[in-house]
């Protein structure tokens, strides 16, 4: 894969001035879950994080971003939120409303921005890793960038 590609997202740091770090995954047809992202790049799971795209019951959309090996508590997440409850958004629906496919979606560059919670562990590194908004690239930036660039917050939002 050539290392001159730029992401959206990229770009967005870019013009942001946010340093970041790049990392490039071999992939083919296979879906690649997060786990698998993370031994390719030979990182700790713990912070290569996933996002997560979901609706609730107001109708307006989520994105959580959780690390890789854990699960969307979604009564957590609801609360997180205000809302009642949130489901997770049908893969089919992710495309048109995010302008991302199903893994290569990133928090940064969507095609609008929505409220957005980030695990509560990404504090604990200097540098999370998820996303560069296309299958097979990830990007490492600082927790407090990410939360500055979406406009997010924290909260525990993963399963025990």
């Amino acid at each position: 894969m050539a290392k001159e590609i730029k992401t959206n997202v990229m770009r967005i740091l870019d013009r942001e001035k946010r340093p970041y770090q790049c990392y490039f995954y071999e992939h083919g047809d296979e879906a690649v879950d997060g786990i698998s992202v993370a031994q390719r790049l030979g990182q700790n799971p713990d912070q290569v994080f996933k996002t997560l795209v979901t609706k609730g019951t107001s109708k307006r959309y989520y994105v959580f971003v959780i690390p890789v090996a854990k699960e969307l508590d979604l009564k957590a997440a609801a609360r997180a939120v205000g809302e009642k409850s949130v489901a997770m958004l049908p893969v089919k629906e992710l495309t048109p409303l995010t302008g991302y496919v199903r893994g290569g979606c990133s928090p940064i560059g969507m095609k609008k921005q929505f409220a957005t919670v980030v695990d509560e562990s990404s504090a604990a590194f200097s540098t999370i890793i998820f996303s560069g908004g296309k299958i097979g690239v990830q990007v490492e930036l600082a927790p407090a960038d990410l939360l500055a660039l979406t406009g997010a917050k924290t909260a525990p939002v993963t399963e025990a």
